[in-house]
């Protein structure tokens, strides 16, 4: 699979919360050469651009691959947001209810490949956590465009990591919906401010992350496999206004179908999914 394929792959699966685009990237043989990429950046490169010049910077820090891999993720993004936003608009359950079923398998998925006693610990930690951001109000419920700077932030770390997707930390604050439709109508200001958080994210985070994976990996992905478990209240597929409902009066409150049972039909399939991806790990 080459490198723009890989990008595509990727872009897929950060628009999808519950796969991660370094889980991709790790199954398709290209996470360290990635993260090694990002890691290389830093207060050497500036030298080598202006002494040594810029192919050498070109070559030093792998920005062919690095172009490759973040064009075919582009590419990706804009066609696969397009989709979700379509049925974000007409149906909302059935969106969230696969979602749902993506991280519940993520979490059984992730967190049987670690020990007892990591998930005794740090997966109890990483699950308090999670709980504890249910009482969060999303962020964007407040009207700056800050809140999306810190959004690219957070979530290009998790764009890193081989366990919680950038999207679904979008999700987790309130984020996810405003960025498909910026993306959609190509809201420049937002998308603007997103990308110059991704940026900083990455200069900031990529070297303690890489550090942190090739460290203390193991007890960093079961934190991760708590922290998605204690989140899964925030996917409930019959949520209005951040308030969690019951399909019956979902259906009372919105005026809509609540989907049923096809919302369960929908947690299945991203339960299969997950599954299906994992075959090729």
């Amino acid at each position: 699979m080459g490198v723009f394929a890989r990008g595509m792959a990727m872009g897929v699966a950060e628009v999808v919360p519950g796969v991660s685009g370094g889980t991709i990237a790790f199954v398709t043989g290209i996470y360290r050469e990635l993260l090694g990429s990002l890691a290389s950046f830093g207060g050497r490169s500036l030298r080598t651009l202006f002494r040594e010049g810029p192919r050498q910077f070109w070559l030093e820090h792998n920005l062919s691959f690095l172009a490759l891999l973040g064009l075919g993720m582009a590419l990706s993004v804009v066609l696969f947001a397009r989709l979700i936003g379509g049925w974000l608009e007409v149906a909302p359950p059935l969106v969230f209810g696969f979602f749902c079923g993506l991280i519940m398998a993520s979490v059984v998925h992730i967190g049987r490949a670690r020990s007892i006693r990591l998930l005794l610990s740090y997966g109890a930690l990483g699950l308090l956590i999670g709980l504890l951001m249910l009482l969060l109000d999303p962020l964007a419920r407040q009207d700056s465009l800050w809140v999306f700077f810190l959004g690219g932030m957070i979530a290009v770390c998790a764009w890193l990591l081989p366990a919680v997707s950038g999207s679904f930390l979008l999700l987790i604050l309130g984020l996810y919906t405003p960025v498909i439709e910026a993306i959609n109508e190509l809201y420049l200001p937002i998308l603007v401010v997103l990308a110059a958080g991704c940026a900083v994210g990455l200069l900031s985070f990529s070297k303690g992350l890489n550090w942190l994976m090739m460290r203390h990996g193991e007890a960093l992905l079961a934190l991760l496999t708590g922290f998605m478990a204690g989140s899964l209240p925030r996917l409930w597929p019959w949520t209005v206004d951040g308030a969690r409902l019951s399909p019956a009066t979902y259906e009372v409150l919105t005026q809509q179908s609540a989907f049923l049972p096809w919302v369960w039909v929908m947690v299945l399939a991203g339960v299969v999914s997950l599954w299906f991806l994992s075959r090729f790990e």
